[in-house]
């Protein structure tokens, strides 16, 4: 049962280090929509979007990993 307890501590560990790192994407987001109104500024904005939806899609894997593994240990699916 300890082995199962640490690979839980990791999967929630990664879970909020994903959602952490998504939380700062989505704040680097916003703060380039508040700058100049150049088209250097609008693809430097573009592109944080993207970051921030990669960053939410890994935020995403990783509680799906832990939720798995959360059914598998106290539901045995």
């Amino acid at each position: 049962m300890a082995a199962e307890s640490t690979e839980l501590d990791q999967l929630q560990h990664a879970y909020k280090v994903a959602v952490e790192n998504w939380v700062a994407a989505i704040r680097r987001e916003e703060s380039l929509a508040s700058g100049d109104h150049s088209i250097a500024e609008i693809d430097t904005w573009e592109g944080a979007s993207f970051e921030q939806q990669r960053a939410g899609d890994a935020a995403k894997e990783a509680k799906q990993a832990y939720e798995d593994a959360l059914r598998k240990r106290f539901f045995n699916f």
